[in-house]
């Protein structure tokens, strides 16, 4: 097995890189992962942020990852248009080991409005996610994954979710990011053990672990039951470490982990040197864990994807935009449910006769913060 690269989600943040420079200084970073489209807000990006990129780039230790793309709308943009181009453009200037987008659609009708939430899983979804990843493949030449979401409607959902991702993967030779905080989210928010969790995902297309933080948030549809939410803005739990050493060594083709923080929860001095901590933890269980098996399996992009007119499907972008709206512009939780029953998402592949009602009242949280934008 190749050597498996610590690395950190290191962004244009101050709070971020001011908390990492020590790891940085004592060259205890081997990779760093780049949300590649939240700079839009940003005019000019500095030289030394530059530099660094350019650093780990020339080192084979750059890896690219997406936030806005959508790739399940069921609409082409001529923003997912523009993010394309820009992947390209970034791709060559940057030499990515591999670049991943996050599963879901965007809410909100604005490109970066919205939190990325779940589709049915479907042959419209699919057929428009490999369409998607395709596109990004060809943009970046290089190996292309998709992680999984941390939010899901309903336990039977979650049991299938890795083997839709490994069907949406499959035609760019693609793998997976296992995101091991948003599992622990599912594990607790419908009460299911790891043994049962993980055997649903096909490990052997983990290239790439992610580790967070998060919070709990209170229900009252149930008031006895805390919802774990992936809000990436507190230290990494000790149950999450866990849930790496128990997984790491299944990962025969695991090339890189990566551990997430946000900014905004990096407040003071104490915040940081817990990341600090939190990223040599993460480096310790590394080292001493590896994979069972070794493979050899490469993940080396298609070099001929024959791409069309993109795939869109009217009934669903109507679909989403519906959703969109009854989460976004919903004045109450009771609000919510009676427009989805009356909704046209009601008696079809959605199954919203299904959802969780705790799941509902996150989704609509969700929807409620990110309307505005990140």
């Amino acid at each position: 097995m190749t050597k498996v690269k610590s690395a950190i989600a290191c962004n244009l943040d101050h709070n971020i890189l001011l908390s990492a420079l020590p790891l940085f200084q004592s060259e205890e970073v081997d990779a760093i992962e780049w949300s590649i489209d939240t700079l839009f807000k940003v005019k000019n990006i500095p030289d030394w942020f530059v530099e660094l990129l350019n650093e780990f780039s020339k080192n084979n230790r750059l890896i690219g990852h997406g936030v806005f793309f959508s790739i399940f709308s069921g609409r082409w943009t001529t923003d997912q248009e523009q993010w394309l181009t820009h992947l390209k453009n970034i791709s060559d200037t940057f030499k990515f080991e591999h670049i991943t987008e996050h599963f879901g659609f965007m809410t909100g009708e604005n490109f970066h409005q919205g939190a990325p939430i779940s589709v049915p899983f479907n042959k419209t979804s699919l057929s428009i996610g490999q369409d998607r990843l395709k596109r990004i493949s060809q943009a970046c030449a290089c190996p292309v994954g998709l992680e999984n979401l941390a939010f899901a409607y309903s336990l039977e959902e979650v049991k299938k979710h890795g083997d839709f991702l490994s069907q949406l993967v499959s035609p760019v030779n693609g793998f997976i990011i296992l995101d091991l905080h948003n599992l622990y989210c599912q594990m607790h928010n419908f009460d299911v053990s790891f043994e049962d969790i993980i055997q649903c995902f096909p490990l052997d297309l983990v290239k790439e672990i992610h580790i967070s933080g998060g919070s709990w948030e209170s229900s009252e549809v149930n008031k006895s039951k805390k919802v774990r939410r992936d809000t990436h803005d507190d230290a990494v739990p000790l149950e999450v470490f866990a849930l790496l050493e128990k997984t790491i060594r299944h990962c025969r083709n695991l090339d890189f982990v990566v551990m997430e923080q946000l900014g905004s929860g990096l407040k003071n001095d104490a915040d940081k040197a817990q990341l600090q901590l939190d990223y040599r933890q993460m480096r310790k269980i590394i080292a001493t864990n590896t994979s069972i098996e070794e493979s050899n399996k490469q993940f080396k992009a298609p070099s001929n994807l024959n791409l069309k007119d993109p795939i869109q499907s009217e009934e669903l972008h109507l679909e989403q935009l519906e959703l969109s709206r009854i989460l976004e512009q919903s004045k109450s939780l009771e609000q919510v449910n009676l427009k989805l029953q009356n909704s046209s998402l009601a008696n079809t592949d959605w199954n919203i006769e299904q959802w969780n009602p705790i799941m509902i009242e996150t989704v609509f949280k969700i929807a409620q913060k990110w309307k505005g934008g990140f």
